[in-house]
This record gives structure tokens, sequence and C-alpha cells, in this order.
């Protein structure tokens, strides 16, 4: 079946914000600008953006980041990153919104993005957009993180927040203790290249994971009385593994709570178990249905099944992320699951509303970049409400 992006045009998808000042970072401080990027986030003030002007022959800004404001940072140039050899900390604080848009850091594991500490009495969001960068750490309380199309050479853990379209190692939810001061949406990763493993072990929050192509979907943690969905990923391990693809193991085993497992396509080289879902939790009620597997589909544990398939003829590429064969038109044909073009369902990262096509376009060059998009499937009466949301790169 040949693949059709749906185009719409609306209202609002692409929004611009009012920054109380602009502050100027160039190389050597010329034209009045500062000299670094420190010495412009000491000068700034809440809501402020620091423009930064990337360094000619990709020499990089030599300086540790502390940020301790509501800031905003671009690049001057467009479509270009601007370059820094260190280390970003980002001090939570109630309310504190930071926003980090076409960065690059020189490749070197210690050169990271941390969130510092807890926030206490509210919440800290961190976006991060269009950014090179090694390891995201922002797994502390009542902190919510959005990132968007960046690649990341190492993990990104975080705690809350929307995950889309970023190439990493490995993409963890992760909290030891519940949130305080809970946020109102569910944790979202949506169409994103993961080499490895994606994986939940957080309390306060449900999860979706939808459209990933990635080799392992582990949970090891859920909020108790959840309703948790992994949808529409491709999972393909060319290596013999300890535990099956689609994996559950909670850290308790009295915590109670839902998975449902649908759409998912799957490849994986048989190691110390043959099974597709392994679910090692009494409690946890894992309902699995239209998902496809090269291997023969077998299971381990308490799984409420239907529909499902094992020896599958699929094809599958980890290089250009794509997959081809059976799945097509083989998920759920309830209509609230068709794909892009009004089809049924395909099973696997291409399927349903959240298409790799909305994250991943041929050719995206230096266009914006959607971020998010919901659409209904159907509607009987009343007003259509599309909610997207994008970035400029």
């Amino acid at each position: 079946m040949t693949k059709k992006l749906l185009i719409l045009g609306f209202t609002g998808l692409f929004s611009t914000a009012a920054f109380a000042a602009d502050l100027f970072v160039r190389n050597n401080g010329s034209g009045g600008a500062y000299s670094t990027i420190s010495a412009a986030i000491t000068a700034a003030s809440d809501g402020d953006r620091i423009v930064i002007q990337p360094k000619t022959n990709g020499t990089a800004y030599v300086e540790n980041l502390t940020i301790n404001k509501s800031l905003t940072f671009v690049s001057e140039t467009i479509y270009n990153k601007y370059l820094i050899q260190g280390s970003v900390a980002i001090n939570p604080a109630v309310g504190r919104v930071v926003t980090i848009n076409s960065m690059s850091l020189v490749n070197n594991s210690n050169y990271t993005v941390t969130a510092t500490g807890p926030t206490s009495g509210g919440r800290t969001t961190i976006n991060i957009y269009n950014s090179s960068l090694n390891n995201v750490t922002t797994s502390t309380l009542n902190t919510t993180t959005n990132i968007s199309g960046c690649t990341v050479q190492g993990n990104i853990t975080f705690s809350h927040g929307r995950i889309t379209a970023n190439r990493a190692e490995d993409i963890a939810v992760y909290s030891i203790s519940t949130d305080t001061s809970v946020a109102t949406s569910d944790v979202e990763v949506y169409g994103n290249a993961i080499n490895y493993v994606l994986s939940n072990f957080q309390s306060s929050y449900n999860f979706k994971f939808y459209n990933n192509f990635c080799a392992h979907v582990m949970i090891n943690g859920i909020k108790a009385g959840s309703t948790n969905e992994i949808f529409n990923n491709t999972v393909y391990n060319p290596q013999a593994g300890d535990v099956a693809p689609f994996y559950i193991s909670l850290n308790s085993n009295t915590i109670t709570g839902a998975i449902n497992i649908m759409n998912n396509a799957a490849s994986f080289v048989l190691g110390a178990t043959n099974a597709c879902i392994q679910n090692e939790s009494s409690n946890a009620n894992v309902m699995a249905s239209y998902n496809l597997f090269t291997n023969p589909f077998v299971t381990q544990g308490n799984i409420t099944q239907s529909n499902n398939s094992g020896q599958v003829n699929m094809n599958f590429n980890n290089t250009d992320y794509t997959i081809s064969g059976m799945n097509v038109n083989a998920g759920n044909p309830d209509v609230s699951y068709t794909d892009l073009d009004l089809t049924r369902n395909d099973a696997g990262h291409y399927g349903g509303s959240n298409s790799w096509s909305n994250y991943w376009p041929a050719d995206s060059g230096g266009k914006p970049q959607v971020n998010y998009l919901l659409t209904p499937r159907t509607i009987s009466s009343g007003t259509l409400n599309i909610v997207g949301s994008g970035f400029s790169k």
C-alpha cells in the first residue's frame, strides 16, 4: 500500500511567542553582544531570549552553563546550530520554563544536559528542540521534559513529558519517587528511533508508547491503577537477548494496572527465552491483540490474548527504519486506529494517527517540524478538534 501523508491546514499549529528582551551572544562580543553564553544568562531576566551566533569553522563556546531562570535559547543563524564544549545544568524552580533550540554539544559523554534537583511546590518545564546532545537526564521530581527532533548519542532519561522524533540509544521514563505536584497529562513517547530499550519505571503517570522503532520495550514500574498503551511500535532485535521483546516485570507485584499491547510488529533472535511477550508480574493486567511477529507467537505469564500472529513474513531495516511485508492492513480494523490515508491500520511504526510519517518527513530540509499531532478518526456531530504543535529549525 502506498502511504499518503494527510496534509492539514489549520490555524494555530505553529505559534510565535513574545519575549521580554533579546540578548545576543557573538564570537568575541562583536557588535556589542556578549562574548559568552554564561554572561548573557547572568544579565538576563525571566522571559528573555538568548540569541547565539554559531562561531565560524565549527568553533565551540567553551563553557559550562547553569540555567537558573526562565529563558529561551536559539541560534542567530537560521537552520544552523551553535556549538558548546561543556555541560548544561538546569536548576528547577516552580513555574520555570527553559527552552533550548538548535544547540549542539561537543560529542563527549562528559558533556550532558541535566536537571539538577527536584522542584518543590510546583513544576518545572524543559523544552529541547532540534539539538545534538550526548545524554539528557531530567528525571527529577515535578519536572516535565519535552524533547523533539534531537539526536542524542546516549540516553534520554526523564520523569514526565512528551518525547517525539528523536534518535537515541535508550529512552527511559524513570523516577524512584512519586511526583508531589502532579501534571495533568500522560507520559507520551512517539515516533522515536531507539537503538536499544524503551522503558518505563515511574509510578506517577499513565504512559503511551506509540510508533517507535526500537529493540526492546521493558516495563519495570507503573502507576497504581493506571491504563497504559504500547501501540504501533516496530521492535526489531538482530541480537539474541535475555528477555522477550515486550517484557513486563514490575518492581512490586502488589501494584495493579493495565498494559495494552496492540498493533505492534516485531522480530527477534531467540536467546534465553522464545517468548514474544513476557509478563512476570502477577497483578499486571496485560492485554495483547493484533500484534505480529516473525517468530512463533509464544507468551509467558498471565496475558489476555486475541488476534495475534506469529511466523509472519516481514522485512525490517534498522538503518533506514523501515518495515515491509504482511504488516500492511494487519492491525486492529476498528476505525479509530486507521492510518493517515484512512485505510486499515498497518501494524508497526507507520500505522495509525501517530504514524512515523508525522515526525520523519522524507525531506525535511530546513522546514518547520511537527512534534505532536492528534487527529480523531471519527466525528458524528459537532466540531472536529485537531491538536498539533511544531517548531522551526
